[in-house]
């Protein structure tokens, strides 16, 4: 048997290839949209339409299970009326150290899967008192301060438009009520001091964590529409005068699961398909 692609050494061979077992397993030959839960989010999962089929990701080639409380490191094949919908429930994060390839690998698998469109969410800490823990924020924007890039080489991609404007108007025509802001990404595993939190402020961040920037860059290099929600968990660190601890980003995803997922099911009917 010949075997798998490297996602370290051949990218886009790893992706067809990941593509390709996830079509055999759902019985799918392609997917519309993926969406990808971050912290907290998984229990959004089930709103978003009916489960044809789910599996493990670490038995599809080149991915490396989650290794991070809150993130089940699952895919599901889901359908929603005309849209077939992959859904990971759970990521792979760079503080893990099994490389940038191994965080943009699910991304990739879901645009060579087909998929046009992809959402990404996340649980992040806040910047602003009036955003607390349960808000929904549209993500306009990133900072990448991670000191990592998925792109190889002179891949000179352009980021001007990077977080759709038009899935951003969809998405508070459905919630007029969503805040909107710029999504700083540290490395990561450890949070923010506050020194750094007055940092993010001066460079006009609104939100932090520790995900999402990469996968975006990865999603549009191959292509795809994409959209950002952040759901606030916390405070950022100095802000409150308390700690910062990643059982309160659960406990903050686990209130806020009901309106998150609602909000994604509703979403998945209203994005335009096949616009890629």
């Amino acid at each position: 048997m010949t075997p798998s692609p490297d996602p370290v050494r051949d990218p886009p061979g790893a992706a067809r290839a990941a593509a390709a077992a996830v079509a055999a397993a759902t019985g799918q030959a392609t997917h519309d949209i993926a969406v990808v839960l971050g912290s907290g989010w998984g229990a959004a999962a089930d709103p978003i339409g009916e489960l044809t089929a789910e599996l493990p990701v670490d038995q599809l080639p080149g991915f490396a299970r989650p290794a991070v409380g809150g993130h089940p490191g699952t895919v599901r094949s889901v359908r929603a009326a005309d849209r077939r919908v992959l859904v990971f429930v759970g990521r792979t994060h760079l503080y893990e150290g099994h490389g940038v390839e191994s965080v943009v690998h699910p991304v990739r698998t879901a645009v060579a899967a087909g998929c046009g469109t992809v959402i990404l969410t996340n649980s992040a800490g806040s910047l602003d008192p009036s955003w607390p823990p349960g808000t929904l924020a549209l993500i306009r924007d990133h900072i990448n301060l991670t000191g990592a890039s998925p792109l190889r080489g002179p891949a000179f991609l352009d980021l001007t438009d990077l977080y759709s404007a038009q899935l951003r108007r969809l998405c508070q025509q459905l919630d007029p009520t969503l805040a909107d802001g710029v999504y700083v990404a540290f490395r990561g595993p450890q949070y923010e001091t506050p020194a750094e939190i007055a940092m993010v402020r001066a460079i006009g961040g609104h939100l932090v964590g520790m995900s999402t920037a990469l996968e975006a860059i990865a999603a549009r290099e191959g292509g795809a529409t994409v959209l950002g929600l952040s759901l606030v968990s916390n405070l950022a660190a100095g802000l409150t005068g308390g700690p910062v601890d990643h059982a309160e980003v659960l406990a903050a995803g686990a209130a806020a699961a009901g309106r998150a997922g609602e909000l994604l099911a509703r979403l998945v009917l209203a994005v335009p398909t096949g616009h890629r």
